[in-house]
């Protein structure tokens, strides 16, 4: 397990800042169907292998769309399926406003929240955007980034061949246990068989002091997965004292409201870890460079 301070890898893409407002003039909406159901997808990049990102229960949020354009703009094509909130950058993302959104999220069908080994349903919806994506995009597969309540998706999306780069950026469910996971235990065992099988690798990302993305879930994650699940945990320290810190609480969000947008960062460097490990599996032989550069240096 990675504790504390990240080495920046060699060739990480050197984000420059972008404010945060609700434009996302840079994004078209499709509206996508699978299994008869259709959903706002929210694309921007035109060419490199796909990147599916989770929103977190706020939905896509201007913190959000500037991760996304990061990795974007390290020469990847990225999706954001809308599964809650506004298909636009308008939605707030205080405490408040997630607690405003869970009873919806309790009594949907798609939503598995406070099951311990089982997986949501939307997930299987996740996995057919991540194949037409493929499709879509070519190159060797996909990577899929989930966080908060959309963490574990990334785990069970991983059933599905054509993801081949997931990370889990502080799971939180099931939010009533603690060392649960929100996965059915034959998926489990699907992703364990493609960590033997293909090297598959699962990144996690938490901080140190995180209640709902707990160190017993971690704990479990490794125990399943073992070497296969490379687990990071920041310190508080390191989350954005204007975020949850602010009021008091532990850092929670590790790429978004909890951030902090300076390149010598833990959470920048954590960002830059995360686009080398989507370029490794999805472009073998490239690195990220700034906006896109494809130097055909090999990843060491």
């Amino acid at each position: 397990m990675h504790r504390a301070m990240i080495a920046r890898p060699p060739g990480a893409a050197h984000h420059a800042r972008m404010s945060l407002n609700a434009d996302i003039a840079d994004f078209a909406r499709r509206d996508m169907a699978f299994g008869g159901r259709s959903k706002p997808v929210l694309v921007t990049g035109q060419t490199g292998p796909a990147i599916v990102v989770l929103p977190e229960i706020f939905g896509l949020t201007p913190k959000l769309a500037r991760f996304c354009r990061w990795v974007r703009d390290a020469g990847f094509r990225v999706y954001t399926p809308i599964l809650v909130g506004a298909p636009d950058a308008s939605n707030p993302d205080r405490p408040r406003d997630a607690l405003a959104k869970m009873p919806a999220l309790c009594v949907s069908r798609e939503f598995t929240l406070f099951a311990t080994n089982r997986s949501s349903p939307v997930t299987d919806w996740l996995k057919a955007l991540s194949r037409a994506a493929h499709a879509e995009c070519g190159g060797p597969g996909v990577g899929v980034i989930g966080m908060c309540l959309t963490g574990g998706f990334a785990l069970s999306m991983a059933v599905d061949k054509s993801v081949l780069a997931p990370v889990m950026s502080q799971p939180s469910m099931p939010p009533m246990s603690k060392a649960g996971l929100d996965i059915s235990r034959a998926e489990l065992d699907a992703v364990k068989a493609r960590t033997l099988a293909e090297g598959l690798c699962v990144r996690g990302y938490r901080f140190e002091g995180d209640p709902m993305s707990t160190d017993a879930r971690f704990a479990t994650l490794r125990r399943e997965l073992g070497a296969a699940f490379l687990g990071t945990v920041l310190p508080d320290s390191a989350g954005n004292p204007d975020g949850l810190r602010a009021h008091g609480r532990p850092p929670h969000s590790v790429f978004t409201g909890d951030l902090v947008d300076n390149p010598n960062s833990p959470t920048r460097r954590a960002v830059d870890e995360v686009i080398a490990f989507f370029s490794e599996k999805l472009r073998p032989g490239l690195r990220p460079g700034p906006a896109g550069d494809k130097s055909p240096d090999p990843i060491p």
